[in-house]
């Protein structure tokens, strides 16, 4: 017999081990079983990995100037894994808390769930060869992605705030690492960031084709605008610099595209980029 997919969603959310947030999801699993909606406030960690808040001491990430030292390149990698977990249990927190959104959205969000698992081992394999040797762990994390829960009533307001938003904006920031990374000559590193950036295109698409079938009759545009809350929207949806043709790759739309080119882009604290 198949097991739940709830059962394997909840084991990652809940699971207070690394491994077992990396633990793939299975071929089999039924993405059909009744189910009542759950919604959990706050992931299993281990203690090397529990969230703390952004002014924390050691929780600052260095800017994209910093991967020309070794020592800040590890540091950036760690967050950037930061994001990777928390985009693993939130992608399995959607299986649990929306339990009537179609299958096809849930085998969707299972496959972005292990390009997330991939993409933070890339990472870990990458921390581990520099600056003698950084573990995921040694520097404290944030928990952003999680202090959106309130925004998060339905699968729309999901995509909209994990896919077209979140990973929208990745589309800048991992081609800007990328280039940072191949200009100090860390061409593995490099690679990596490559290998997330491609798969992001994906997951946009996903983000932008499920909006479009939760939000029937709404352009696209309008339908993210009036669900991604503040302080997400289309000014955190992007980078300083805009990479149009990955949105093209993506499937957006021109009035999407449009949208995103016109805004000004800002950090998390609301300071422009």
């Amino acid at each position: 017999m198949a097991a739940a997919a709830a059962d394997y969603a909840r084991s990652i959310v809940d699971g207070d081990t690394l491994a077992a947030k990396l633990v793939r999801p299975p071929d089999d699993l039924d993405l059909e079983a009744p189910r009542a909606e759950l919604r959990i406030a706050t992931p299993g960690r281990p203690p090397a990995l529990a969230i703390v808040g952004s002014r924390a001491p050691g929780a600052r990430v260095p800017p994209v100037a910093g991967m020309r030292d070794p020592a800040q390149r590890a540091r950036i990698l760690h967050a950037l894994a930061n994001h990777e977990l928390q985009a693993i249990e939130l992608f399995a927190w959607a299986i649990l808390a929306y339990p009537d959104a179609p299958p096809a959205f849930h085998r969707g969000a299972l496959a972005i769930l292990a390009d997330e698992q991939r993409h933070l081992e890339l990472y870990s394999a990458r921390m581990a060869a520099l600056a003698g040797g950084v573990a995921f762990g040694d520097y404290p994390v944030t928990g952003h992605f999680w202090n959106k829960l309130d925004h998060l009533a339905t699968p729309a307001d999901f995509v909209c705030a994990m896919s077209l938003t979140f990973e929208n904006a990745n589309l800048d920031f991992a081609g800007d690492y990328e280039r940072a990374a191949a200009a100090c000559g860390d061409a593995d590193t490099a690679a990596a960031l490559a290998q997330v950036h491609a798969d992001e295109i994906r997951h946009v698409h996903f983000g932008y084709v499920w909006l479009r079938r939760f939000a029937t009759g709404e352009p696209p545009w309008q339908a993210y605008t009036a669900r991604a809350r503040f302080p997400l929207g289309p000014r955190r949806a992007r980078g300083a610099t805009f990479d149009r043709a990955s949105r093209e790759r993506a499937g957006l739309d021109d009035d999407f595209i449009a949208g995103l080119a016109a805004a000004e882009p800002v950090r998390p604290s609301g300071e422009s980029r």
